[in-house]
């Protein structure tokens, strides 16, 4: 090693007193090392020279040649023989250096009573590390270091015990300064990367770089090992210690130090142009600890998102980036990103035993730096993937991770107490459906929450539901194939941007639902598709991953290293995000082995039935740990079929055997396709399709139920709510508006996709959102649009005022018919009713027909009654009838009540009537 330090210690030409002269500069040594110069005392005998490196090389036959032996051999040979005789020529030394070099122990043994200088070189070789043959050996085995840069890094022991030990001589020289050679230091190895590992590294496919690299305690020191391809060099610095190491070639580096212990350390990697002063990331401890890789192996790491992924931290007092993976089925991770120029080569992951898991820090790295994640297959090709818990992502479609931590502050404390008060089922719970990227497209996450929270406020709905907020490649999914189930989409901005819109409805007191899309995932072969080079997160079975319709891959639930995946995520949106329900998309084609599969494309289960009986085990588990974990929080399942316990507790078994899934509501998709169904046939037709509106009363009470109005219902074809009805223009406006007074009054909570509050005529498109120049004053049939969104906002303002509308909407003690038998007048007239018995009237006309002093049955203990709302008002763009005057009871009995009252009905309507 090439002296650099200036401190005080032993010189190898200068006595203890003597004055050290200033050392050449790294540049300067390392050019001389290149040209193998030897020093300018030994110039006139340069065949001596290398005679004495040749022989000090066979003296040390454990550490490897350096590419300055011949340099630094005569140097330290001179100081050996300098104690015996200081006053002799550098000829003379050379020569006294050179009988001493090639001698072995029992050759000092016969030559101890040789002249001072033989005595003193026979000696030291008895000794087997004695000044001058330690001082090569030191050499020869570390790069470009010299030895007296390795004893300035600790105090110089005495060297005459030593020397008395192994001569048995009386200590005649014991004044002179000699160090003593450590025991773990008498036999240098090698520090160089063995071929095996050398060959792993450069594959790829190394599980352990970590026990490779780095510094390491070994005979003789401690050996450093350095893999930096593209480097010119590498150099150790610690403390006082500045060694270079030797290049090994393919960006391999070693040196061997003479030291006691691993010391803190920096490396200063130079490449062409620049010089890099850096820690070395693998002289760190594993950033995962046992309990973290013994819940994932559990499947039971609830926070998942804190362990995997990348995370900006401190970690042994190092600022950097820790990554983590699971990759079970990987021979090899390594990390490539924007700080090494896409190059994994030199970022190799380590394997933490049999978790599956593989991690590395790096210090240094910080955020906004993107990376993906290069695995080496079992067949030895390599693919490079996104991370699947990366918490931030770019902005499609470019398809990176990115390193991300959140700073946000959250202001949502008050609503967070309040919401876990009542039951949502319980609660006023009328929600407005938004695609963020098309509900005003080109803003921003913080662009919509200066405008979201204030337009949803105005109309009165209690939540926002947003459709697939997760990133995903392709923006015409809407968000339902999601590849990065851990990040918003970067296409509205960042993380805590979102933070920021959430944060700004709670203070608005809007709750905030989100679709979760934990049934399928898509093919792209950099994201989770075989992603370690096998089946991973979809099953195993071709025929079980491959999702029929959508041409994606389903889960395999089945895995508990999977479900973990899913379960954590759900809690992780709930947590992190502050969002206050999931409405779970596609599980029916999770319940069911032969969703979409004809006979012969699908597996019975273990009894021989057609139930996913691993999915049902995620979703209670999923359900169950999100409620005991998140109070207030809500779970909706989009679910189609007649599935028993949808919405019951998990601890409760139904007919089926099963326990209830656990969610807390469920979209009511029958009364969703039967009510738009009835209401699509033309008037006069609609008697004979009389029960497609009274049938969701035979069920409404087996699940807690969503009346949804959703996107999927004014895509494809399907046409917009109010272009569903019949009929003329103002036909088909007063049955939008009479469809919604019925959907309000319904059992059930409700839900409406944007555009329809205000009866958009055109289907939704993704690329340009709702059609708002409707309601521009400029327009002339603006009043037509403007007046059903006046309907909607007065129908979510006496919906929350009117307890009976939603206090017992799961309970069959708050509804009553009144009449739902009068097919041929197109009418139907029911009670709602909260605990106390206070009730609310809601009458439907669907005829294009006033019908006059229309007589209903109501209870008799209500004095009289006005109209709440009235549908057909002139302000929603109605006809304007209506029954201005409180409404009395009349003592005559009708619909097998005591009591009834005369109705003037408006044409396509619907109205509600209050007690007075």
């Amino acid at each position: 090693m090439t002296p650099r330090s200036e401190s005080s210690g032993s010189h190898p030409k200068k006595t203890a007193g003597e004055k050290i002269p200033e050392q050449p500069t790294a540049a300067q040594q390392k050019s001389a090392a290149k040209k193998t110069a030897v020093p300018k005392q030994a110039a006139a005998k340069k065949t001596a020279a290398a005679k004495k490196a040749a022989a000090k090389k066979t003296t040390s036959a454990q550490s490897p040649a350096t590419k300055a032996v011949a340099k630094k051999a005569a140097p330290a040979k001179t100081a050996a023989a300098k104690k015996a005789t200081p006053a002799k020529t550098a000829a003379a030394k050379k020569a006294v250096a050179k009988k001493a070099a090639p001698a072995k122990a029992t050759a000092a043994k016969s030559t101890a009573k040789k002249v001072a200088a033989t005595k003193t070189a026979a000696k030291k070789t008895a000794t087997k590390k004695a000044t001058a043959t330690k001082a090569a050996a030191k050499k020869a085995t570390t790069a470009k270091a010299a030895a007296t840069r390795a004893t300035a890094a600790k105090p110089p022991a005495k060297r005459a015990p030593a020397k008395k030990a192994a001569t048995g001589k009386a200590p005649a020289k014991k004044a002179t300064p000699v160090q003593t050679v450590p025991p773990e230091m008498e036999v240098a190895v090698s520090p160089a990367v063995g071929a095996a590992d050398r060959d792993r590294l450069l594959g790829g496919t190394h599980h352990d770089p970590h026990s490779v690299l780095g510094a390491h305690p070994v005979p003789g020191g401690v050996a450093f090992r350095a893999f930096r391809p593209y480097a010119l060099s590498v150099t150790v610095v610690a403390d006082e210690v500045r060694a270079e190491l030797q290049d090994d070639g393919e960006g391999f580096f070693s040196g061997l130090l003479p030291l006691r212990e691993v010391p803190e350390y920096r490396l200063l990697v130079e490449y062409e142009g620049t010089v890099l002063d850096t820690e070395d990331a693998y002289r760190f401890l594993p950033t995962l600890g046992d309990l973290d890789l013994h819940l994932i192996g559990e499947g039971r790491h609830e926070e998942l998102w804190t362990a995997l992924g990348a995370h900006p931290t401190i970690h042994e007092g190092v600022t950097g980036t820790r990554f983590s993976v699971w990759a079970p089925n990987a021979r090899g991770v390594r990390v490539a990103g924007t700080f090494n120029f896409w190059d994994g080569t030199g970022h190799a992951m380590r394997s933490l035993g049999s978790s599956g898991v593989w991690e590395l820090f790096l210090p240094d790295i910080g955020e906004g730096e993107l990376y993906k994640f290069e695995i080496t297959r079992h067949d030895g090709s390599k693919t490079l993937r996104a991370d699947p818990m990366a918490r931030r992502t770019e902005v499609p479609p470019a398809t990176s991770s990115v390193i991300t931590s959140s700073r946000y502050e959250w202001g949502d404390a008050e609503w967070l107490d309040r919401r876990a008060q009542t039951p949502a089922h319980e609660a006023p719970f009328s929600v407005y459906e938004v695609h963020l990227a098309s509900w005003r497209p080109g803003l921003t996450y913080r662009q919509l929450a200066d405008q979201l929270p204030g337009y949803v406020k105005n109309l009165g709905f209690t939540h926002v539901e947003l459709m697939p907020v997760a990133e995903h490649p392709f923006g015409g999914s809407w968000g339902y194939q999601v590849t990065g189930f851990y990040a918003p989409t970067a296409r509205l901005g960042t993380p805590d941007d979102f933070r920021y819109l959430v944060d700004a409805l709670h203070r608005a007191g809007i709750g905030v639902l989100m679709d979760w899309v934990p049934a399928h995932f898509p093919r792209d072969d950099w994201a989770l598709a075989e992603f370690d080079g096998r089946p991973l997160y979809e099953h195993e079975d071709p025929l079980r991953a491959a999702h029929p319709d959508w041409g994606t891959l389903e889960f395999d639930f089945g895995r508990r290293e999977v479900r973990n995946f899913l379960v954590s995520n759900a809690l992780y949106w709930c947590e992190e995000f502050h969002i206050d329900g999931l409405r779970v998309d596609a599980v029916a084609s999770m319940l069911y082995l032969d969703y979409s599969r004809e006979a012969g494309q699908w597996t019975p289960n273990e009894h021989g039935g057609r139930e996913n009986l691993d999915a049902v085990a995620f979703l209670q588990e999923m359900n169950a740990t999100v409620y005991r974990r998140v109070p207030g929080v809500v779970t909706i399942a989009e679910e189609s079929t007649a599935w028993d316990g949808v919405t019951r507790a998990t601890h409760h078994e139904g007919p089926s055997g099963f326990g209830g899934l656990g969610f807390g509501l469920k979209w009511n998709m029958g009364w969703m396709h039967d009510s738009l169904q009835y209401m699509s046939h033309e008037p006069v037709h609609r008697k004979y399709h009389h029960h497609e509106m009274t049938f969701s009363m035979v069920y409404a009470y087996s699940e807690n139920y969503v009346l949804p109005i959703s996107h999927d219902e004014v895509v494809h074809g399907k046409r917009s709510l109010v272009s569903k009805m019949p009929g003329d223009w103002w036909q088909q406006r007063a049955g939008h508006r009479a469809y919604l007074g019925f959907m309000w009054a319904h059992p059930g909570k409700q839900l409406l996709f944007m555009g329809q509050e205000f009866a958009q005529g055109a289907e939704w498109s993704e690329a340009h959102g709702p059609d708002w120049w409707l309601l521009d004053p400029g327009y002339g049939a603006e009043p037509d649009h403007r007046g059903v969104r006046d309907l909607v906002r007065d129908l979510n303002t006496v919906y929350r005022a009117t307890p009976a509308l939603w206090r017992l909407d799961t309970d069959p003690a708050g509804f009553e018919w009144i009449v739902g038998d009068a097919a041929d007048d197109n009418v139907l007239a029911f009670l709602r009713l909260d605990p106390e018995g206070t009730p609310i009237l809601a009458v439907s006309n669907f005829a294009p027909v006033i019908r006059q002093d229309y007589r209903l049955g109501v209870p008799e203990d209500v004095p009289a009654w006005h109209e709440a709302v009235n549908t057909d008002a002139a302000r929603y763009g109605g006809s304007d009838v209506t029954n201005l005057d409180p409404v009395k009871p009349e003592a005559q009995p009708w619909h097998g009540r005591p009591a009834s009252i005369r109705l003037t009905l408006p044409p396509l309507s619907t109205v509600w009537l209050c007690p007075a």
